[in-house]
C-alpha cells in the first residue's frame, strides 16, 4: 500500500520508540514521587522540556505537555480567554479564522455558548489566507464601542485570537509573524495551531511572534496521544483540568514521562532534518500537482497554487504546506474516489481525519468560496518521509484512470 495520508497521522519513528522504551519498562516511576525512581523520572521530564524549548526558542517553563493537539488548542483558546476576562471583564470576543481545525472553532463556539463570549470567525480569501487588513479590522473596535467600554484607542475587546500556521486540509501557510505584529498593536495574545507544521516549517516562537503554539507529536513521528502547548511567560492562562497541580498547575494529571521523552526526540529529529526533508517533499508535491492537473480534466487544486510566481503572502515565501495537495474532481463523489484508490493500493483522505463520517462538505472548502456540491468531490493527498517518485507516479495514474471511469470515459 502507498500511504499518502500523512496529514492525518504518520508512523512513529524507530528512534522515538527506542527513546521511550526505558520509560515504559524499568524506569516507570511517577515524576511526582519523591523517591529515587520518581525523581529519576522527573529529571527525564525536565530534560525533555529543555530539549523541546531549545527547538522552539522558548524557556522550558513555558512548555505544557498535553494529550495532543486538540487538548492544546482547547487550553490555549479557552484558558487564555477566560483568564484574561477575569482581569478585564470588557474582553468579551474570541477571534478565530474560518478555516481553523474544529478543536479551535469549537473551543471558540463553546465560549460563546457557555461563557457569554462572542465568537468571531474571520473570512479568508480564495486561497485560504487571512489578510492583514481583515485581521486588523476584526481586532479594532469602533469609537462608540471604545467609549462605552472605557477602552483607549488602539485597544480591543478581543480576549484571544487564533490563526493556524498551516491548514490541515488545503495546506495554506499563513504569514503568522505579520499577524502577530498586528495583534501586538492591540495587546491581544495570538495563538497558532502549528500541528501540521512541524518537520517542514520553522517553529521558533520568537520569529513567529505568537503568545501560544500547539503541536501534536503523531504528525512528526511519535505515537498518537502526545502533544504540547507553548505559552509565552506572562500570558494569563486558566487551567481546564483540576487535580494534582502538575505542569506548574496548568494541566493536572500524572506526567507521561515516556511520551514527553518521545516528543522531545521526535521534535529534535524533525528540526535537524527539516530543510532537507521539506525540499525533497516539496518537489514530490509539485510533481503530484502537475501530474494530476495534467491528466485529469477539470481537476481543481484547492488552496494556494505553488506554480504561481511572485511574492508569497505566506511564511518566508512558503504559501503551501510542502506535504499537501488537495483537489476537487467535479462530477464524481470524493468518497468513491477514496475507495477506488485504496483498491489500487493508494491510501488518501477526503480532508480532515477528525471529520471522518460527516456528510457535510468541508467547512474549509466552503470558506474558500467553493460550492458545496464541488466540495464533496474533494480528495487530499499528503506526503511523508517514505514517499517516493514511484509512489507519486502510481497515484497520478490511478487517479486519472479512476476519474475517467467514474465520468463514463475510458482510462
Amino acid at each position: 500500500m502507498i500511504y499518502l495520508d500523512h496529514a492525518a497521522t504518520t508512523a512513529p519513528r524507530r528512534e522515538v520508540i527506542e527513546a521511550m522504551w526505558p520509560w515504559l519498562t524499568q524506569n516507570f516511576g511517577n515524576a511526582s514521587s519523591h523517591h529515587e525512581r520518581g525523581q529519576h523520572a522527573a529529571r527525564a521530564l525536565d530534560d525533555a522540556r529543555e530539549r523541546i524549548a531549545a527547538v522552539l526558542g522558548a524557556d522550558p517553563s513555558e512548555i505544557i505537555f498535553t494529550s495532543g493537539g486538540t487538548e492544546a488548542d482547547n487550553l490555549a483558546v479557552k484558558g487564555i480567554a477566560l483568564a484574561r476576562r477575569e482581569r478585564r471583564p470588557e474582553l468579551n470576543r474570541v477571534l478565530v479564522s474560518s478555516i481553523e481545525h474544529d478543536a479551535v472553532l469549537e473551543s471558540a463556539r463553546s465560549l460563546a455558548r457557555h461563557e457569554a463570549f462572542t465568537a468571531v470567525e474571520l473570512p479568508v480569501d480564495s486561497a485560504g489566507f487571512v489578510t492583514p487588513d481583515t485581521f486588523r479590522a476584526a481586532l479594532a473596535e469602533d469609537d462608540a464601542a471604545r467609549s462605552r467600554s472605557g477602552s483607549t484607542p488602539g485597544s480591543s475587546s478581543v480576549a484571544v485570537a487564533s490563526v493556524m500556521l498551516a491548514n490541515n486540509e488545503v495546506g495554506t501557510v499563513q504569514n503568522i509573524p505579520e499577524l502577530a505584529r498586528i495583534a501586538a498593536e492591540f495587546a491581544v495574545p495570538l495563538h497558532t495551531d502549528a500541528v501540521q507544521s512541524a518537520a517542514t516549517l520553522p517553529l521558533d516562537v520568537n520569529e513567529l511572534g505568537v503568545s501560544a503554539l500547539s503541536l501534536a507529536g503523531h504528525k512528526f513521528g511519535t505515537p498518537q496521544g502526545l502533544g504540547l502547548l507553548w505559552v509565552k511567560r506572562g500570558t494569563p492562562l486558566r487551567t481546564l483540568m483540576s487535580g494534582g497541580g502538575q505542569e506548574r498547575g496548568r494541566r493536572s494529571g500524572t506526567s507521561n514521562v515516556a511520551g514527553a521523552v518521545g516528543l522531545a526526540t521526535a521534535l529534535q529529529l524533525a528540526e535537524r532534518e527539516r530543510e532537507e526533508y521539506a525540499a525533497r517533499v516539496t518537489a514530490l508535491r509539485d510533481r503530484l500537482i502537475h501530474g494530476i492537473l495534467g491528466s485529469v480534466p477539470g481537476a481543481l487544486l484547492t488552496g494556494p497554487d505553488p506554480r504561481e510566481t511572485g511574492a508569497s503572502p505566506g511564511l518566508n515565501g512558503i504559501s503551501r504546506l510542502p506535504i499537501n495537495a488537495f483537489f476537487c474532481f467535479p462530477g464524481v463523489n470524493g468518497e468513491t474516489v477514496l475507495v477506488d484508490l485504496e483498491n489500487q493500493g493508494v491510501l488518501v483522505s477526503s480532508g480532515s481525519a477528525c471529520a471522518t463520517g460527516s456528510s457535510e462538505p468541508s467547512h474549509v472548502l466552503t470558506a474558500l468560496g467553493i460550492p458545496a456540491e464541488v466540495a464533496t468531490t474533494s480528495v487530499r493527498f499528503s506526503l511523508g518521509r517514505e514517499t517516493t517518485e514511484a509512489d507519486i507516479d502510481h497515484a497520478i495514474r490511478a487517479t486519472a484512470q479512476i476519474i475517467a471511469e467514474l465520468r463514463g470515459g475510458t482510462s
